[in-house]
């Protein structure tokens, strides 16, 4: 909590104004839970106050988180305290073994992979995991790349995902990226063609894979780890082929901050968009006020999700799966309409 505290300027820093309000009444229950601990009296009018503060958090986290533009989910999207892949892995996992390197130029921090079991009272499953994590520190942060993998990173992806179908092990992904790294060194190493080789690869595993967009699915970086069988995507996330800041560059060129919006909303890149335009199987929902205020709470929500998808996959024979799979995409980017003769 004091963490939270200390860090609270950088979350009111202008990009989540539409969040002020709640965080300040956050910061006002935080401090009078800590003079109701350090004084240990009974303070009636301090209770009183404490249980009027809560409901009207509750209150503005309803009316706020449920008007929320496309815009503003993209950020909500981008938190700084949003849960990363390595909270997912912590709460939602048991017996994480992770793997590394791609045999080929070194271990990229950007993408986390591992063997794992996951499961309920309804029984467990062996599984691999893949996912981008980005970090928490700024240290962390750069050493990761902030979640933007280079080709070595979806080339371990890619070889123990390979690795996992030999095994008949299931295939579980956690998307959380603003996209590929785009520096000279990594183009050089071949981004494009490791990013093409895993939508390839995937595309023909012989087992389940289900994945989760957890913040940010970007682009090609996202897609690398991101052909499935069964695609979630947590409510206020986003997944689309350009970063508004990228759409708005071209499209309003010298002006794209006044165009951020406008962006968002024309990308159609939302959770509710994805599951209309049937690119996005399920939205999962998450805590109110966004998962960044209960890590352990998002994990919960997920998890049952993501064992019914599993357990339906199981059930599939190999040859279904893939023309399951295999007619998913080509479902994708349809559109009906009237052409006319010029």
């Amino acid at each position: 909590m004091k963490e939270r505290k200390k860090t609270l300027s950088f979350m009111l820093d202008g990009k989540y104004d539409f969040d002020k309000e709640i965080e300040k009444l956050e910061t006002q229950i935080l401090e009078l839970e800590e003079y109701l601990l350090e004084t240990e009296l009974d303070v009636p009018e301090a209770e009183a106050e404490l249980a009027r503060l809560r409901k009207e958090v509750e209150r503005l986290k309803k009316e706020v988180y449920a008007n929320l533009t496309p815009w503003q989910k993209v950020l909500v999207a981008r938190h700084p305290f949003r849960p990363t892949f390595a909270d997912y892995l912590e709460t939602v996992f048991d017996d994480f073994v992770e793997l590394h390197g791609d045999k080929r130029f070194g271990d990229d921090k950007a993408i986390v992979c591992g063997f794992a079991t996951i499961g309920d009272e309804g029984g467990k499953h062996k599984v691999m995991v893949v996912g981008h994590e980005k970090g928490r520190a700024l240290r962390e942060r750069m050493e990761r790349h902030f979640g933007c993998a280079h080709p070595e990173g979806y080339r371990k992806a890619l070889a123990k995902m390979e690795l996992a179908s030999r095994f008949g092990l299931p295939i579980l992904t956690f998307i959380d990226t603003p996209g590929a790294f785009p520096g000279i060194g990594a183009e050089e190493r071949g981004q494009a063609f490791a990013i093409a080789e895993n939508l390839m690869v995937m595309s023909r595993l012989k087992v389940p894979i289900v994945s989760v967009v957890i913040g940010e699915g970007g682009s090609g970086g996202a897609l690398g780890i991101g052909v499935c069988d069964r695609l979630l995507i947590l409510e206020n996330s986003y997944y689309s082929v350009i970063s508004p800041e990228g759409c708005a560059a071209i499209l309003w060129r010298g002006e794209e901050k006044e165009h951020l919006e406008d962006a968002a909303r024309i990308l159609h890149l939302t959770a509710d968009d994805l599951k209309e335009f049937g690119i996005a199987d399920e939205v999962v929902k998450e805590p109110l006020g966004g998962a960044h205020r209960d890590h352990q709470a998002a994990a919960q929500l997920l998890k049952p999700v993501l064992l019914k998808h599993l357990r339906e996959l199981l059930k599939l024979p190999k040859e279904r799966l893939l023309e399951e799979r295999y007619a998913k995409y080509r479902r994708m980017g349809r559109f009906l309409g009237v052409v006319k003769d010029a």
